[in-house]
């Protein structure tokens, strides 16, 4: 996978995150908000040069107006691939393009449409870039979960076969059994590669203005970090990792970030948010996208797979390094429980886990404490991430929106609901507002 040159400015070598929060500050955009006859109000969001209609239309339907933006660019690359190759259009390229099609909650798009907006941006030029940078998410997310399941050995996601198994499917009967396998796993992997360098063209072809060295900055920050929370992922599995730390880490790098950090900082952006605006939507985005990544640990043991869409325990039979499985280890260790050692040593990384093996883990999770550990931080992370929101932006419709899914977020999907001793994080999402679908 190749990342995008960009031209001119944006071609300098990433920055740190700190400094990448801290440069928005130094955005054409963002200088013309500090005029020197006028005080400085931090809570004051940008107001746009010229509202436009066009950005109310989007609120009443913002998955639907991404949707409208990406069919515009698949047809395109749809196009483009037709006259490059039949097969290749309709085998590879058409099932990136059907699997983008029947993404997920368009969450992250959201999140990066309200951010916008609660940061005061609306013209008519913000409105058609960032809703263009909205279906590069979407690509993007493509490429992660097509590479993920190839990764996990998943067979299903969304309640169809994975991309994948479904090419293995295809071609089956036209060579033996582990060729054909091959082929889709190899077919997977070009197909991630396919909806990546579609997303980079989305972002490099999108007029942005001011925002551009920032976006893409940020842009090509994030494709970074997945990669690296990815091998940090897989490494633990492979050595075995018990390491709270550092599943802290994975999960930042490969999920806090990409699902919550960054497109808040992606929206801030587009509306050239100030600094310090832009750094506090940051800091409550790696707090409650942190959060999200913990719940996520928890429903993939006590989710209920009609809400999660995804059958549990994956995460235990794959040997994830999880926070929640650390955790529990830590606790039975230090108490010398045995018999919880047993149960979770056996049942990490063992394909085969009966259901019956699962409520044997469940059980260790809940008596060691480790299950109510990791709701009551969800909790202190979710509320500290709502705090940092509150005092970042003006009272509006659109940070009303923006806060109702940054709580969705962190919202449990378990049959049982969390522990009673937790209490859910405040504020209830508005209608139509959902958790960022996970990355696996």
């Amino acid at each position: 996978m190749h990342p995008i040159q960009a031209k001119g400015p944006s071609a300098a070598a990433p920055s740190p995150v700190p400094r990448l929060t801290a440069s928005s500050d130094s955005s054409p955009r963002a200088k013309r908000q500090h005029r020197p006859n006028r005080p400085h109000r931090p809570n004051r969001p940008h107001q746009p040069d010229r509202p436009d209609p066009a950005a109310d239309a989007v609120d009443a339907d913002v998955a639907g107006a991404v949707g409208g933006a990406l069919e515009q660019v698949l047809a395109d690359r749809l196009a483009r691939a037709g006259a490059l190759d039949a097969l290749f259009a309709v085998e590879l390229a058409g099932r990136v393009a059907r699997f983008t099609r029947e993404g997920g909650k368009r969450t992250r798009s959201q999140l990066l449409w309200w951010s916008m907006r609660a940061c005061g941006g609306g013209d008519g030029p913000t409105v058609a870039a960032t809703l263009r940078i909205g279906a590069a998410l979407e690509l993007l997310q493509t490429c992660a979960l097509v590479h993920d399941d190839l990764m996990d050995g998943s067979a299903l996601r969304r309640g169809r076969p994975t991309l994948h198994a479904d090419l293995r499917d295809r071609y089956a009967g036209s060579a033996p059994a582990d060729r054909t396998a091959r082929f889709g796993e190899a077919s997977a992997v070009l197909a991630g590669d396919l909806a990546l360098a579609w997303a980079d063209d989305v972002v490099s072809e999108t007029p942005l203005g001011p925002a551009a060295a920032t976006v893409r900055r940020v842009w090509s920050d994030m494709r970074t970090e997945m990669v690296a929370g990815q091998f940090l992922d897989l490494q633990g599995q492979l050595t075995g990792s018990r390491s709270r730390p550092q599943a802290l880490r994975a999960a930042h790098l490969k999920s806090a970030l990409y699902s919550v950090q960054r497109p808040l900082a992606l929206g801030a952006a587009m509306a050239g948010a100030d600094g310090r605006t832009t750094r506090a939507l940051c800091s409550a985005g790696r707090c409650v996208g942190m959060a999200f990544q913990l719940r996520d640990d928890l429903d993939d043991v006590f989710g209920d797979p009609h809400l999660t869409g995804k059958s549990c325990g994956d995460d235990i039979r794959n040997g994830k390094p999880t926070y929640l499985a650390a955790l529990a280890l830590t606790r039975a260790d230090a108490a010398a429980d045995r018999p919880a050692m047993t149960v979770l040593e056996q049942a990490l990384g063992n394909e085969d886990l009966t259901p019956a093996g699962l409520d044997g883990v469940r059980d260790v999770l809940v008596r060691t404490g480790a299950r109510q550990a990791v709701e009551e931080k969800i909790a202190r992370l979710s509320a500290r991430g709502l705090r940092h929101f509150d005092g970042a932006l003006a009272d509006s419709v659109a940070k009303s929106r923006l806060r109702g899914l940054l709580t969705a977020a962190t919202a449990s999907r378990a049959t049982d609901g969390p522990p009673d001793r937790v209490r859910p994080a405040p504020a209830a999402p508005p209608e139509g507002s959902a958790a960022p679908e996970t990355r696996r």
